[in-house]
């Protein structure tokens, strides 16, 4: 499988910024993973968008998938309760 390439958009880098550093150690690594393999075993496709999320303890991580580009784009990061508003 060809690597992807990892783009994210400011908005979510700031969201990832201001979370505990032990939370954001986490979710980076995941979203390094990400690069691998897009579509890892858990991740659920969102109606209503293209859009696609991952879990990480309490946040979620979207974002999109370009196959012809092999680009992966981070949206949103946040906490369960907020990330879908």
């Amino acid at each position: 499988m060809a690597s992807y390439s990892l783009e994210i958009k400011r908005s979510a880098a700031k969201e990832i910024s201001d979370l505990r550093k032990a939370d954001c150690q986490r979710i980076v690594a995941k979203i390094q993973l990400l690069a691998r393999n897009p579509r890892p075993n858990g991740c659920e496709k969102l109606s209503g968008a293209e859009k696609y999320r991952i879990r990480q303890g309490d946040y979620r991580i979207l974002y999109e998938i370009d196959d012809s580009t092999k680009l992966v784009t981070i949206v949103k990061v946040g906490n369960r309760r907020e990330v879908y508003r």
